[in-house]
Formats: structure tokens, C-alpha cells, sequence
């Protein structure tokens, strides 16, 4: 490595500062097996999550990525678990170690995401080669779609996280990888809002904080376009969403209004089958009259 290939010169060792000599411990660890080296430092300020950055990030080249297993499977791609950790830091100082989700999109023909052009209407690739490959399914095309999606994702996290909407925060991006934040305890995925069992109160509360979200979006000539109690997680009685890359643009996609009201029509048709009273068509009232 390059601090130990500088120290066989005595001239560069008399040179080395203090802060190098130290990190040299960290770089006597090497990746094992299911494991590499952070890509955080290999990665552009474009592809790195908004500032301010929380304070669990880990951001050091010596932070080793560890696979801890797979955490959900889905229709566009598979989430996984990966501890990012300095080799024999103190894993209680912030900033050291934490669990992370890594989002990989797999191709087109290992995908079920079969109805992504009517979330693409309105969105445009920059180069016409890259729409022309996209346009015929070409090998070429399937790589440039699942690069445009992780990006479509992380960017709608950014943007939100940004607005101040309940997301993960977006660690980094690159190529059909998207790090963000893990939502649950330890290695412990927090559940599904199709999975809670809550009081009326406890009911209430969770609709409030869902009309939340979308009124942050809607505010914002947004729709999530695919809002189930399936991809709404809650974390000790917090909602969060996540599966973003398909969020639309009201303004520019012509189904933006239309795949509005599925998702109100998707988040009511559940609350009303826990007994709770909302109603699908004054919600999607509510979130016009936001819009405009």
C-alpha cells in the first residue's frame, strides 16, 4: 500500500505525518470473504446523500463493507444489509461503524418491474444513444435502465430527505447500487405497515403521518406513484417510505394525476380495513387542492 511502500524510504518516513502513522493500523486489515473496501471514498459529491450529513455516517477510507445477508426481495430489486465499519474503532463513537441498506436493481429480465414506462413519461435520458438502446431492450439498453433507476431513486431521496419527508437518508449511489439508510434496530428490518397490529389511536396516527408524506409531495408536484402499506415501513411508531425510483412529476407525466389517486385510493382502501374511517376520493380532494 502506499504508506507502508513510503516508509521503506527513510526520507519519506521522516516526512509522514502523524495522522498517517496512525491510520496505518487500520491498513494492516484486509477484506475477507463477503466483504470490500468502502466505496464511499471512489464516489463524486453528485453521488453522495445532501448536506447536512447525519452524524452516523462513516466516511473514512479505512472503513471495510461487510455483507450481512439479504433483507427483502422486490419487484425492481433486492435490498441487502452491509455493515460499514472501521477495522477496531470504537463501534459506540459515531461515525465508526453503522448498518446500512444497499439496494441493487437487477435486469430487466430477472425483474418484475414490468410497468416503468408509465412512471418514465416526461423523464428523458441526455443521450440519444442511450434512448435508442433503452427503446430496443438491448443488453446496452437493460444496463442503462437499471443504472437509471438506482439514480431515479437516489435522486428522489435526496429531494426528499431534502423537503424534509419521512425517507431514508441517501448514503451514496453508483451504478445500479443505492446505500441509504437502514430503517429498523440492529439487523432487525422495522415492519411493514401491512404488518402492524395497532389500536384506533395508534391507527389514527399512522394514517395522519402517511397524508403527511403525500401532502409534502404533493406540495412539491410529486407523487410517490406506488404507495401501498407495503412499502411503508414503521419504526417505533414512526412512518417511513421508501421504494422511490418510480416517484412522478405531477406536472410533467401525464398519469402523474392518475397514479395520485391509486396511491390514495391504495393507502384507504387499507386503513378502512383496520376500521378505520378515511375516504380515498376526499384525500385525493385534499391533495389537488394542495397542488394547485
Amino acid at each position: 500500500m502506499t504508506f507502508l511502500s513510503s516508509l521503506d524510504d527513510p526520507s519519506a518516513a521522516a516526512t509522514a505525518s502523524a495522522s498517517d502513522l496512525s491510520s496505518l493500523a487500520f491498513q494492516t486489515a484486509e477484506p475477507g470473504e463477503g466483504q470490500r473496501w468502502s466505496t464511499w471514498p471512489a464516489t463524486t459529491p453528485s453521488e453522495r446523500g445532501p448536506m447536512p450529513r447525519p452524524d452516523w455516517l462513516v466516511t473514512s477510507a479505512a472503513a471495510i463493507d461487510t455483507e450481512l445477508g439479504v433483507v427483502k426481495t422486490g419487484k425492481e430489486g433486492d435490498v441487502f444489509l452491509i455493515e460499514r465499519a472501521i477495522p477496531d474503532a470504537a463501534a459506540e463513537v459515531a461515525g465508526n461503524r453503522v448498518v446500512l441498506a444497499a439496494k441493487r436493481y437487477r435486469s430487466n429480465e430477472h425483474s418484475d418491474f414490468h410497468r416503468s414506462a408509465i412512471y418514465t413519461e416526461g423523464r428523458g435520458l441526455r443521450r440519444t444513444r442511450d434512448v435508442r438502446a433503452v427503446a430496443k431492450g438491448t443488453s446496452f439498453g437493460r444496463s442503462v435502465a437499471r443504472v437509471q433507476w438506482a439514480s431515479a431513486e437516489f435522486e428522489a431521496l435526496c429531494r426528499l430527505t431534502e423537503l424534509g419527508a419521512a425517507v431514508p437518508y441517501p448514503v451514496q449511489v453508483g451504478q445500479t447500487e443505492v446505500l441509504m439508510e437502514f430503517i429498523g434496530d440492529g439487523r432487525v428490518a422495522a415492519p411493514r405497515l401491512a404488518q402492524v397490529r395497532a389500536t384506533p389511536e395508534e391507527l389514527r396516527d399512522l394514517f395522519h403521518q402517511v397524508v403527511e408524506f403525500m401532502q409534502v409531495l404533493a406540495a412539491n408536484g410529486l407523487a410517490h406513484g406506488d404507495l401501498s402499506p407495503y412499502n411503508l415501513l414503521v419504526h417505533h411508531g414512526r412512518v417511513v417510505a421508501i421504494d422511490l425510483p418510480q416517484v412522478v412529476d405531477l406536472v410533467s407525466n401525464p398519469q402523474g394525476l392518475d397514479l395520485l389517486h391509486r396511491d390514495c385510493v391504495n393507502v384507504c382502501d387499507w386503513f378502512t380495513r383496520q376500521r378505520l374511517e378515511c375516504d380515498a376520493e376526499e384525500l385525493f380532494g385534499e391533495l389537488v387542492a394542495v397542488i394547485w
